[in-house]
């Protein structure tokens, strides 16, 4: 069978009746069985669960009632909940638990017709760069030798890389969708914050975090975001804007506005390869008629500061609540409560984990409250209102997702300051909660993906992927 990259060719073909649903489920099966014990990009596969469901959709697909994404093949971060599974967080600490109840975005892919075939690998509770947190290993690229993965949901982007599913559903905190695509020469989406549900993700950093999809085509990215954005009534502050027909393309030619972060592209931290691969974007955006400029964003360097300030002290408060009494990993060394709650928080979390709830908990203590929480929350609105001015001047900020492309395994982990500086590029949309997208933009030297970023105003992903599919 062909190696699709988009589900419109997909369903071409399941029309035309030259596959099935069920074919698909198994040449997905048998690429994991493959390459899966390698790579580590899936968890768990639910495999009878995704031949049934295919069989089901093929009886749909004769009758003319599938839904509108018949035919594709997903799976989910590990942070998503998915009812009678195991919902994990990449993390020890909720080993053994099983999800009561669907994830919004996961019961609205699931009543599209998508079939879901497992859940993937993900740095612990979202936390990291490289997807070599998880309490379950470290995840591989699929290109280039013991290259990470990109974080944290690198188990998503690795099994759409190496044809293990179609597309995938990941979360996105400070660039969990967006630095794991460039890393694997993926399309990345993170939507403006609150356009899709949280209902069901295991949140991390609850004003931070974003579903979104990751995928091999613009156009397969347009239309899960199209199933799973709108409103719910199970999460109060979702948006309840209209949700556009994101995958009805305008192909109408217009001349855009466009600025280049000139820190980050001209920035001497930027491996060379990368730095060429954008200058070439950049004189390609010319030659096609727009405008680009480049623009100063002098608080740049509070990006990381402002969050990890923020995004940690929201985790200190959101894991305090596994401690081994209602769910997950419980001790078996305690000897009374306050032993339980410390023993199982110390054996179920990871380092990098516990690392962080330290952190967030200082920021947050009545000594320190003022001198870094509410700092960061002020420097977190002066660069939103920063952010928003330059949107107001220009169409879309472009520049490199990553300031590098993926590095071997092991070569940051020594050093936490220089793994979080992989998210230099990427935090900034999360911290002002603006949409998103990484698309492709060649590869290095060694055939590592190189990805570039582009990021849009407030709800203006129609207008991102319409400029993102003329570019990929």
């Amino acid at each position: 069978m062909k190696n699709y990259t988009s589900l419109q060719s997909i369903q071409a073909d399941l029309y035309a009746g030259d596959i099935t649903c069920r074919q698909l489920v198994e040449f997905y099966l048998q690429n994991i069985t493959e390459k899966n014990t390698q790579l580590n990009a899936f968890l768990k596969v639910f495999d009878q669960e995704a031949l049934a469901k295919a069989d089901e959709i093929d009886q749909k697909i004769k009758v003319g009632t599938a839904g509108k994404l018949a035919g594709m093949v997903i799976g989910i971060k590990d942070l998503l909940c998915y009812k009678d599974h195991p919902s994990a967080a990449g993390s020890r600490i909720l080993e053994g638990f099983e999800s009561q109840f669907n994830a919004t975005a996961v019961q609205r892919v699931i009543d599209a017709d998508a079939i879901i075939i497992g859940s993937q690998n993900c740095d612990e509770f979202g936390m990291g760069s490289t997807n070599e947190n998880s309490a379950y290993g470290a995840c591989l690229n699929a290109v280039g030798e013991n290259r990470v993965a990109g974080g944290s949901s690198g188990g998503s982007a690795v099994a759409v890389q190496a044809d293990m599913c179609l597309a995938s559903l990941g979360t996105d905190t400070g660039g969990s969708v967006r630095m794991p695509a460039g890393f694997c020469g993926l399309v990345g989406l993170k939507p403006t914050y609150t356009r899709v549900s949280r209902w069901g993700l295991i949140a991390y950093a609850s004003s931070f975090d974003c579903i979104g999809p990751i995928t091999k085509s613009v156009e397969d990215a347009a239309i899960l975001l199209e199933v799973i954005a709108g409103k719910d009534e199970q999460d109060s502050t979702v948006s309840t804007l209209d949700v556009p027909q994101y995958s009805a393309f305008d192909t109408t030619h217009k001349t855009l506005k466009i600025g280049y972060l000139k820190e980050a592209v001209e920035s001497t931290g930027l491996q060379p390869e990368v730095r060429e691969a954008t200058w070439a974007k950049l004189e390609a955006l010319k030659a096609a008629g727009h405008v680009v400029e480049a623009v100063d964003f002098p608080l740049i360097k509070y990006f990381l500061p402002t969050y990890y300030i923020l995004t940690t002290a929201e985790a200190s408060s959101n894991l305090s609540r596994f401690d081994g009494v209602k769910f997950g990993h419980r001790s078996n060394q305690a000897t009374d409560l306050m032993s339980m709650y410390k023993k199982s928080r110390a054996e179920g979390f990871g380092k990098e984990v516990k690392r962080r709830i330290m952190l967030g908990t200082f920021v947050l203590s009545a000594s320190y409250y003022d001198a870094y929480y509410t700092k960061a929350q002020k420097v977190r609105r002066l660069i939103k209102e920063y952010t928003d001015q330059l949107l107001s001047e220009y169409d879309f900020l472009v520049c490199p997702t990553t300031p590098t492309t993926a590095y071997k395994i092991g070569e940051k982990t020594s050093d936490p300051i220089q793994m979080y500086l992989g998210d230099l590029f990427t935090v900034q949309a999360n911290v002002v909660g603006l949409p998103a997208i990484s698309i492709p933009n060649g590869v290095d030297n060694d055939g590592m993906p190189i990805g570039f970023q582009i990021m849009a105003g407030a709800f203006q992903e129609e207008a991102l992927l319409n400029f993102a599919k003329s570019l990929n």
